[in-house]
């Protein structure tokens, strides 16, 4: 071999070796990638984020995410990875009063930032860069990355970025962040428990009790008042109300008689329930929205005798769906929930009792007796009736 095609030899070897550390340059192994990203995991770690649920599941999908992204650029052969969109909330830390103005109520800021890079090292700089922290440290870390020890493959295929990190107490006196076992410790000491809670707030709830007497009575006063003026034989709410909400509704209905007493002698006689719509219910009770007006009340209280009659088809309704069932009652359960309007009720009885009759059951008269049903319509179609037989099992009780 000639001394000419022994020194070109020499060249790319050479150029082989020089262009291979330019490149380690540029890499950081799995464990200094921990290192420098520490306070990154410290400002949007899950565990600090207890308390606001939302918060703490889109920090944990998007690291998550951040763990793939650095994985795949440390597999060998990897020459690009597809850009990848993160989210992190990221927890108020010392010495930013830069960024105060973007630091939500809770204590932490939105930070959304595209990683489209091509190594580690700039990854880890671009990470810290959109969440407004330090990169000082990473200065020691380039410097150990070109060291030989650092040279040494340490990553693997199944290295994870994201797991729990204890540090030296020494290490939140020197960087100002928050030590995690800390706050869980006075976050334990500062949780109550019921009778403590219960202790702490007696003071406040007897004054609130104190307070309320009054108002209290006057509901009473009101409601004997009307419920004897009108013949009444109940005023009701459908809704847990405060005491306020409900004298304000009775001194509406009062302030109403008033002004069109004609109007209310219709209500001798019957239930009010003040509720979210006005009209009748299946029970045959008068409903007032609380969001009506005395216009809407007014009409209402001029068609009660058109709802009586309508209540008294229904009762003959149920009557026939009792013999025809072998003495079954039919009943209607007042809920909390959407009540059911006497119309509504009124068309599904009759609906259920048309298809009974096409069906002709053969029961005894009183071979159900004892039992009770009711039906409901259910969401799935204007036409589907539950409760019924022989169309669906019956929901039944004793009595």
């Amino acid at each position: 071999m000639s001394v000419a095609s022994l020194l070109r030899s020499a060249m790319r070897v050479g150029n082989r070796h020089v262009a291979a550390h330019l490149v380690h340059q540029r890499a950081l192994s799995g464990a200094d990638a921990i290192n420098a990203l520490r306070p990154f995991y410290f400002a949007v770690h899950p565990d600090f984020f207890g308390q606001h649920p939302r918060e703490r599941e889109v920090n944990e999908n998007s690291l998550k995410r951040l763990s793939g992204y650095l994985e795949n650029l440390q597999k060998p052969g990897t020459r690009s990875v597809q850009p990848t969109k993160l989210t992190f909330y990221v927890r108020e830390i010392k010495d930013k009063e830069d960024i105060q103005k973007d630091i939500l109520p809770h204590g932490f800021r939105s930070v959304s930032f595209t990683l489209h890079t091509k190594d580690v090292l700039t990854t880890v700089m671009d990470v810290l860069k959109s969440c407004s922290l330090s990169t000082e440290h990473m200065k020691g870390l380039k410097a150990s990355s070109e060291s030989p020890k650092s040279r040494q493959p340490v990553a693997g295929h199944g290295n994870s970025f994201y797991r729990p990190i204890k540090w030296d107490k020494s290490y939140y006196s020197f960087t100002g962040f928050r030590d995690p076992e800390q706050e869980l410790e006075q976050a334990k000491k500062v949780e109550p428990t019921l009778s403590l809670w219960l202790r702490n707030h007696e003071k406040e709830a007897t004054n609130k009790q104190n307070a309320s007497v009054p108002r209290r009575e006057e509901l009473k006063r009101l409601k004997k008042e009307l419920c004897q003026k009108f013949a009444l034989e109940d005023i009701r709410w459908q809704r847990s109300w405060g005491v306020t909400h409900r004298c304000c509704q009775l001194q509406s209905l009062s302030r109403l008689s008033q002004q069109n007493p004609e109007a209310v002698l219709n209500l001798r006689g019957h239930t009010i329930i003040f509720t979210d719509q006005s009209g009748m219910n299946a029970s045959g009770h008068v409903m007032l929205g609380t969001m009506d007006v005395h216009h809407q009340w007014t009409k209402l209280f001029v068609s009660l005798p058109s709802y009586r009659s309508l209540h008294q088809q229904t009762e003959w309704l149920k009557e026939r769906i009792s013999h025809v069932l072998g003495g079954i009652q039919v009943i209607d359960i007042e809920r909390l929930g959407p009540v059911q309007p006497i119309e509504e009720h009124c068309s599904i009885l009759n609906t259920f009792h048309k298809r009974l009759l096409a069906r002709r059951l053969a029961l005894h008269p009183r071979s159900l007796q004892g039992l009770a049903m009711t039906l409901e319509k259910e969401l799935g179609g204007p036409n589907e009736i539950t409760g019924g037989l022989p169309i669906g099992e019956p929901w039944c009780r004793g009595m």
